[in-house]
């Protein structure tokens, strides 16, 4: 007796420091606010172990090993809590009070870890533990019993009335362990019937997580022989909707066993989450510091070294620089671990040699901070199920672009895609978002529902330059060393004015000179932004903080071969294959970004001197077409 009185008053002690006693004041006046009497009143309160061993290690080791224990002394104190305040008005009985606890974390111990990866589950302690895991899959929120109020059926027993029997939810526990029709009464032993005016409902959603490794089984370009298995999470109430497909995150839960006759799962009920932000190495070596202090003479020179000899043990120095280039200021272009960052460079090359520009693409895939290498029988978006676990609500599965969040999905050769993919994918190139249709009757709702899913990824992909344009993405929709990637990715830059000058007066220049009285401008609006993503992209792949007028004219030089040539093009240009509308005003040679083979420093020189030249022309081409851009800039 003695010792839970301890306990109860550390409880006490511990609730008055981390502001508990202040939020069950809070959730108690928010009962105030509704006539109706409850027949369960919940709190939920955010426990920190480390801060509640620190006061008391056995009500510490009470949350970390015996959560029903310590659930029903944080009941009982809430209990005496709420009547010795006055904070609910009408008589309660602590049965009525269902309180349930979230540690925050677990100590940093294996004992306290659960590996998704690891065999057998389902042997292991049902006490809360840590896990992290990538969400592949969720259902919609449904309803489950928070609590119900049973009444006796024997008129003169006392608990025919009253709120003697109060059933609440456990973790683990389907609804028929909640609710059912042959509980007895525990004075008379006479049956029980549920008040159901009194029943509490809940918000419940179920979520598949996996080992984050099984991303690296989706980055192979052939079938591989590992195989991860999910395992089932519940979410219950305040946390439902807070998961997000594709995400990693750690959880704190309570592994359980779930009764479904005649087969028994084994499930997480979560307590809570945060999110994972994986973490790259950020330096780069001294050989590359080395190489960057040596070409700091040229704005041009890093990144040409680089893209030259990018992936040399797959494609020779000298091959496909624009196509490296192109790879390369996409890597840096993925959000990575920078969540603010939503501007993407999807990459298309076009190609009489499948197999080298595929290999290219799939040495260039292990690079990103997330590769997924789409298989062209898979789903590319999202698709639905029957959940197994409930009702049969509707399970909404990742594709493969929702698993590369934040990274790349290589689609492969796009000819191989039937028509109503392609279309598909072209939708969600210029929405950047997926819409999932879920038939009501089909997955027991009454009407049907529609849900969107951003798509935060970079698409790559490839196909036959000799294939009928018909096959391929409509011109309009379609774009053309890990740790210096990963130092690139990481940085913030900001545009300087006279890069913004002349990607602001190319584009209006373009305009005027691209533009007929039938069709209008062949240079869409949209283009500004990707010509800003490249400069951008090409200043941190030259670890380069500030954008450059020289990154604006790589970013130029890029959207204007795109315009004239089927070799590498970016989303969101206008592509004319034929017509004087398609052919470029600044007579620029398809080879512009690399106009010789950059061998010696004689090579570097002239490439330098070249670029100087077509940034020469790109300023005389901004005066003449377009005189007042630096004004429009100004004004904007």
């Amino acid at each position: 007796m003695e010792e839970l009185l301890a306990l109860k008053e550390a409880i006490i002690i511990y609730l008055d420091r981390s502001g508990g006693l202040r939020k069950l004041i809070e959730t108690c006046n928010s009962f105030k606010e509704s006539q109706q009497v409850e027949a369960v009143y919940r709190f939920h309160f955010d426990v920190n172990p480390t801060d509640v061993v620190e006061l008391d290690a056995r009500l510490g080791d009470c949350i970390l090993h015996n959560t029903l224990k310590a659930t029903s002394l944080f009941q009982s104190v809430c209990y005496l809590s709420i009547k010795a305040l006055s904070l609910i008005k009408h008589p309660i009985t602590e049965n009525q009070i269902n309180v349930v606890l979230k540690p925050t974390h677990m100590p940093p111990f294996p004992r306290y870890s659960l590996d998704l990866s690891e065999f057998p589950r389902g042997y292991g302690p049902m006490r809360p533990l840590e896990l992290e895991g990538l969400v592949i899959a969720m259902t919609r929120v449904t309803h489950y019993t928070q609590g119900a109020r049973f009444l006796c059926t024997e008129e003169k027993c006392p608990c025919s009335r009253g709120f003697h029997h109060i059933r609440v939810h456990a973790p683990g526990a389907t609804e028929s362990a909640t609710i059912r029709s042959d509980f007895i009464c525990f004075l008379c032993s006479s049956p029980l019937r549920e008040d159901v005016k009194s029943r509490v409902l809940g918000d419940k959603q179920l979520v598949e997580l996996v080992h984050v490794k099984a991303l690296d089984v989706l980055g192979v370009p052939g079938p591989s022989s590992l195989r991860y298995q999910s395992v089932t999470l519940f979410l219950r109430d305040e946390l439902c909707n807070s998961m997000k497909i594709g995400h990693v995150y750690r959880v704190v839960g309570i592994p359980a066993h779930v009764h479904q006759w005649p087969n028994i799962t084994w499930s997480i009920e979560a307590c809570s989450f945060q999110s994972v932000t994986p973490e790259y190495p950020c330096k780069i070596s001294d050989n590359f510091k080395a190489l960057h202090a040596a070409s700091a003479c040229s704005p041009w020179r890093f990144s040409a070294i680089v893209a030259n000899s990018f992936a040399s043990s797959v494609v020779p120095p000298g091959l496909y620089s624009t196509l490296k280039l192109a790879l390369l200021l996409s890597l840096v272009q993925t959000e990575g671990e920078n969540p603010n960052v939503h501007n993407h460079l999807d990459v298309l090359a076009l190609t009489n040699d499948m197999i080298i520009v595929d290999r290219l693409m799939t040495y260039s895939l292990g690079l990103a901070c997330r590769g997924v290498r789409h298989p062209v029988n898979g789903e590319l978006f999202a698709f639905l199920s029957r959940d197994e676990h409930g009702i049969g609500t509707a399970n909404i599965h990742a594709g493969s672009a929702m698993l590369a969040c934040g990274g790349v999905c290589l689609l492969g050769d796009l000819t191989c895609y039937k028509r109503d993919k392609m279309d598909t994918l072209q939708s969600v190139l210029e929405s950047r978002s997926v819409t999932v249709f879920i038939p009501g009757k089909k997955y027991g709702e009454d009407v049907d529902q529609q849900l969107s899913f951003p798509i935060h990824c970079n698409f790559w992909a490839l196909a036959d330059a000799a294939a009928p344009s018909k096959k391929l993405l409509k011109p309009d929709r379609v774009i053309l060393g890990s740790v210096l990637i990963a130092y690139a990715r990481s940085l913030q830059v900001k545009m300087s004015p006279d890069a913004e000058m002349m990607i602001h007066g190319y584009y209006m220049a373009s305009r005027r000179v691209r533009s007929d009285f039938s069709q209008g401008s062949s240079v869409s609006v949209a283009s500004i932004q990707l010509m800003v993503d490249l400069a951008q992209s090409h200043a941190k792949l030259n670890l380069r903080t500030q954008v450059l007028e020289e990154d604006a004219v790589i970013a130029v030089l890029l959207f204007e071969n795109s315009i004239t040539l089927k070799h590498v093009f970016f989303v969101k240009i206008k592509l004319l294959f034929n017509g004087n509308a398609g052919a470029s005003t600044l007579v620029i040679p398809p080879d512009a970004v690399f106009p010789c083979d950059l061998r010696d420093l004689d090579s570097l020189h002239k490439r330098d001197l070249t670029l100087e030249d077509f940034h020469q022309q790109i300023l005389h081409f901004v005066y003449t077409y377009a005189p007042g851009a630096a004004t429009y800039i100004m004004e904007e």
